[in-house]
């Protein structure tokens, strides 16, 4: 792959290539930085460091007399200085294998390496030009070098965009594969980048699809640009986007804060619940238009929540979380059982009253506005997934939150609410809508128990693991609930409900 050359003009320059580098940096990368004294290789390292600590003033001393310095950060770092090492067999002493086993390293004078660096090392070459401008190249691994020229897309997007003087730093990622940037301007103001490139996921399962496709899950930026203005105009609030470049996968969205619904220590606010609650049943009672429009694109037609989407969601239970709690695939005649139980329940859904769906509506995905009033004081993220399907869904999504425990008085009390503020709207069947939210929970928590082993074992994603004993109980309490009697004889068989076999 050819390198990617690039002209620092001052140290600000330098300091955001340090960004850019940081916010491409993966562990096991070895970053090799080539260049004469005074090229700036200790203060590219320094801007890297920083950048990962998200802490400007961190202390980054050069590591020319320690020969390595290390940091516990996001992704753990060692910065090597080996100017001094008398044989390259001394980076074994250094620890640098080790170091790559779940971190990065940043190497400077790595000529003194003789051929001891990974095979896999990128190099930055740093050449001094007139005044105090430096001229740098990077050359690399696809892998790498894929990272660093998307990082390098998403500098040259915020150029254009009027954020020229931004810095950059990692905000959060999710179980998708979006990531997310805090920008901060010189002016001090602060907004959230999703970078969001259109990717599938996963091998063909059924008709020629992937499973994202069979789910109705979002490809590209698109439905998140349509569901933003719709939310917006009907009063919800959404972050406003502020740019956009729709075919790369990148937004520029209104920072909404990080307050949430939930405490420090992860215990529901209950008053902020019950606010929540209030936004589903405003949403409930709108008119959701099949197709919304995205400005200079075509509109976005909105997907249902049907047949196929639940069963292929439901279906990563047998497929992934047997096997890992069983210690082998579903037997036939459970899946048969299985399957059975499903086709009933999503026959019985076609009776609920259905609206716009926001799929992940749950404490992570909700920021509190002290600001605001009604409504307005629910901010909303993380919807571009959004379908038409049971009204029920987002509120079994809050009540059974996948990563806070609310425990069955207040999810009750919740539930209560949700029905007292829809008292009166037309359509609206307590009973039906008791109904809908029990096979909705069933639904819901039969997916994540399969999708959190899978982010574990296809992702590399092992943090969602701590949440399967929540998830295992709210599972057992939907399936108290008589319409869910089938299903509940199905997963009694293997031993998924507690104290039956």
């Amino acid at each position: 792959m050819p390198p990617i050359d690039i002209s620092l003009t001052d140290e600000q320059a330098t300091r955001r290539l340090g960004q850019d580098l940081a916010l491409a940096l993966q562990p096991g990368d070895c970053l090799a930085l080539r260049g004469d004294l005074g090229a700036g290789k200790s203060t590219l390292a320094r801007a890297i460091i920083r950048c990962l600590a998200d802490d400007d003033a961190l202390d980054v001393p050069s590591p020319t007399f320690t020969l390595v310095q290390s940091y516990g950060l996001r992704i753990a770092v060692s910065h090597l200085d080996l100017y001094r090492i008398s044989d390259p067999d001394e980076l074994e002493e250094l620890g640098l294998d080790e170091a790559l086993e779940d971190g990065a390293a940043l190497i400077e004078w790595p000529e003194r390496a003789g051929g001891q660096l990974p095979a896999d090392t990128a190099e930055i070459a740093l050449t001094e030009e007139e005044g105090n401008a430096r001229r740098v190249s990077v050359t690399g691994p696809q892998s790498f070098m894929d990272r660093f020229g998307r990082s390098r897309l998403i500098r040259a997007f915020l150029d254009k965009s009027g954020f020229a003087d931004a810095d950059r730093v990692f905000f959060s990622g999710d179980a998708s594969t979006r990531v997310y940037e805090q920008i901060r301007t010189a002016a001090g103001e602060h907004y959230i980048l999703m970078n969001a490139p259109e990717r599938l996921i996963g091998p063909v399962l059924k008709d020629g699809k992937r499973y994202a496709q069979i789910a109705h899950v979002a490809e590209d930026i698109r439905p998140f640009v349509a569901i933003a203005g719709f939310l917006s105009s009907g009063g919800f609030r959404a972050p406003s986007i502020k740019a956009g470049d729709l075919d790369a996968g990148l937004l520029v969205l209104e920072d909404l804060g990080s307050t949430l619904i939930a405490d420090k220590e992860g215990r529901p606010l209950a008053e902020r619940w019950e606010a929540a609650i209030d936004c589903l049943a405003a949403l409930h009672r709108l008119t959701i238009p099949a197709s919304l429009p995205v400005p200079g694109e075509a509109a976005h037609d909105i997907p249902p929540f049907d047949r196929d989407a639940m069963l292929i969601e439901v279906e990563l239970l047998p497929r992934w979380y047997l096997p890992h709690r069983l210690g082998e695939a579903a037997l036939p005649a459970f899946e048969t059982s299985f399957h059975a139980a499903w086709d009933d329940l999503i026959k019985r859904l076609s009776e609920a009253e259905k609206s716009l769906i926001l799929r992940d509506f749950h404490s992570p995905n909700i920021l509190w506005q002290d600001d605001e009033e009604g409504i307005r004081r629910v901010g909303l993220i993380d919807f571009q997934d959004a379908m038409i399907g049971p009204a029920a869904y987002d509120v079994a999504s809050l009540v059974q939150d996948a990563r806070v425990t609310v425990a069955p008085e207040l999810h009750d009390r919740l539930v209560d609410h949700y029905e007292t503020a829809r008292q009166g709207d037309t359509g609206f069947d307590p009973a039906g809508f008791r109904e809908a939210l029990a096979i909705m929970e069933a639904q819901r928590a039969t997916k994540i128990l399969g999708l959190f082993i899978r982010l574990k074992q296809r992702d590399g994603k092992p943090g969602y693991m701590r949440h399967l004993p929540r998830i295992e109980a709210y599972l057992r309490q939907a399936l108290a609930h008589p319409v869910l009697s089938s299903l509940r004889a199905c997963y009694a068989q293997l031993g998924l409900i507690e104290g039956e076999s």
